[in-house]
Formats: C-alpha cells, structure tokens, sequence
C-alpha cells in the first residue's frame, strides 16, 4: 500500500481487514487501493446522503491524484460494498437512516440499491421523532461478495434467510 498521506488512522488485522478512522483528505486513494487488493475493512465519512458520500470521496481522490474522474468511481464502485448513513433528527437524536448497496460503475455513473431507509411515523409528545428504519423491497444484489468478506457461503447466508438469491426479475 502507498505511503499514509494524513492524519487518518489505518489498522490492519489479521492482514486482511482494514480500519480506517474518518477519511477527509487526499489518504482516500490509498484506503480504495487498499480495500482493491483483497483487503476488506470499514472507514467513516461525512455526508448528507449515501450518495453525496461517493461525490466526497471522489473529490478526496481528486485532491491527491491526477486520475480521470471515470477511474475513480470505477474504483469505488469496486472497493465499496454498503454504505450506512446515519443522520441526525430534528430532536437531536443520531439514527440510520439509510443503507445502501454500491453497485457498479455504469457509462460512467455509480449506481446505487437503497435496502434500507428511515420512515418517520410521528412525534412524542416530548418532541421525540418517532420512526424506524424500513426495508425498501430491494433486495441485495451482490450477496456472493459480501459472503466472500465475511466468510460465509452464500448457500448459508440464503439458508438464514439473510440474503435472497437475485434473478434479474
């Protein structure tokens, strides 16, 4: 892996899972190289939405690198599985309110599957927001890859019920 350029903290267990603590700067590059080489791992970011979280980390790889803006987000669309986005609510409370399946990159755009989203039902009495967070009716498309990053077969994962065999259809 390239030399860290920042202050963002990578652990590395096992040699084969990478921590990285909030990526901000230009070091993005080196945490998608990473998590492309057969490294899985978890890093944290700051967004409005799953989706201005890819636009951020493109404009971080930009900021250190001179690569064309369409190798990027192939390369995120690579190294990136899920994104969990949480939020912060009107009463002040942190919640998920969304997880989302980065697919591939597609003439050039990274498409993303919403599976989870935040649906707000109402409010306490005390302010309180009142809600949960609510399947999409999407399914997980990439069930093979995330099975292979935890070790488990996609047979068992089907099995428990915890992924869905996906025919386009």
């Amino acid at each position: 892996m390239c030399p860290i350029r920042s202050q963002s903290l990578f652990f590395i267990l096992r040699g084969d899972r990478i921590i990285v603590g909030e990526v901000r700067d230009a070091a993005a590059i080196d945490m998608l190289q990473g998590l492309n080489t057969g490294h899985s791992g978890l890093s944290t970011g700051h967004a409005n939405s799953a989706r201005d979280m890819l636009s951020r980390l493109e404009t971080m790889v930009l900021l250190g690198s001179d690569i064309p803006i369409t190798a990027v987000r192939r390369q995120i669309a690579s190294a990136i599985d899920l994104i969990i986005h949480l939020g912060r609510l009107r009463d002040r409370s942190r919640r998920v309110l969304e997880i989302t399946e980065v697919l591939e990159c597609v003439d050039g755009e990274i498409e993303l599957n919403p599976l989870f989203a935040f649906r707000e039902e109402g409010e306490a009495e005390d302010g309180t927001v009142i809600g949960s967070l609510k399947r999409t009716g999407n399914n997980l498309l990439h069930v093979g890859k995330l099975a292979r990053a935890k070790g488990t077969g996609r047979e068992q994962l089907i099995r428990r019920g915890e992924g869905e065999k996906h025919e386009c259809g």
